[in-house]
């Protein structure tokens, strides 16, 4: 495989997800953090006039436009929608791309911890999530729907040849904290390692497998006939992502006293509990499997 030349970090996909964007102003006043050996990398601020609104987004998800098919239909004009077709004539064009690597840096009100995403399957995706879980034990790798080839993937790290997202929380929505920054600084210099050692085929030895955790779906807030709540997360859940549901436990309380339980006929690993920009969705949660990843020599 080619070797990685120019490496995107990318903040402010979200507007008010502030890690990134600070982070990156960080690395642009000391651009010695960034660069390795064997690559160029630069950063790129994604949503800025969202950011300065102090909002998710302006008129729509920009994490949710980077599909081959979208970024190629005119008709798709809004800000987000244009705001997306310049970052792909950067970072792009997706299929055949001046970045070699892509890592959008992104904040979660959820109690997830520092988590690095796979975008999709392969060795150097298993090598990346290898090296970093050796270096930071406390790391959490999670691959969200990697059957889906790039091309068919909406979000903007698929711009690149490859593409990470690092997801660290929990932190509020328009709130930087100290802990989650570090931490978003830890895993994007470990990211960065990696594609060094890669390169000069230097990498140490790595583990054989990986414990990972695989989206399959999300499920929502119980609602009425009306779309209105009925009920929360429940208490012994919130707050325990990654951590097992098993069939039968309770997962949401109702406004009126009752419970909900799990209904499914098997063990599943939640994350973004409670996440706050999945509110006007109703979303409570995403449900992961358990996977092993294999690590190639």
């Amino acid at each position: 495989m080619a070797d990685i030349k120019q490496v995107a970090i990318v903040g402010g996909t979200h507007g008010n997800e502030f890690s990134g964007v600070y982070l990156i102003r960080r690395y642009q006043r000391q651009p010695e953090l960034l660069q390795r050996q064997s690559f160029h990398a630069w950063t790129l601020f994604a949503n800025p006039q969202a950011f300065a609104a102090n909002k998710r987004y302006l008129d729509a998800d920009l994490n949710r436009q980077f599909r081959r098919d979208d970024l190629d239909n005119p008709s798709l004009s809004n800000y987000e929608q244009s705001r997306a077709k310049v970052i792909d004539s950067v970072l792009g064009p997706k299929g055949s791309p001046h970045a070699d690597l892509v890592i959008d840096l992104h904040n979660t009100t959820s109690n997830m911890g520092p988590v690095l995403i796979l975008t999709q399957a392969g060795d150097f995706y298993n090598q990346l999530a290898a090296y970093v879980k050796m270096q930071m034990p406390e790391a959490v790798i999670s691959c969200d729907e990697d059957h889906l080839s790039a091309e068919e993937h909406r979000l903007l790290c698929t711009t690149g040849r490859y593409g990470v997202i690092v997801e660290v929380g929990p932190q509020p929505q328009s709130v930087i904290r100290q802990d989650v920054l570090e931490q978003m600084h830890s895993m994007t210099q470990h990211i960065l390692d990696f594609a060094d050692l890669y390169n000069r085929s230097e990498l140490p030895e790595l583990p054989t497998e990986v414990e990972a955790f695989r989206y399959l779906h999300s499920i929502m807030l119980p609602l009425n006939e009306q779309g209105e709540r009925l009920g929360m997360v429940h208490k012994h859940v919130q707050d325990q992502d990654f951590k097992a549901i098993q069939p039968g436990d309770p997962i949401f309380t109702l406004f009126d006293g009752g419970e909900i339980r799990y209904e499914g006929d098997s063990v599943v690993y939640p994350s973004f509990i409670n996440e706050a920009a999945y509110y006007d969705n109703n979303l409570a949660m995403s449900l992961n499997e358990k996977v092993t990843l294999k690590i190639s020599s």
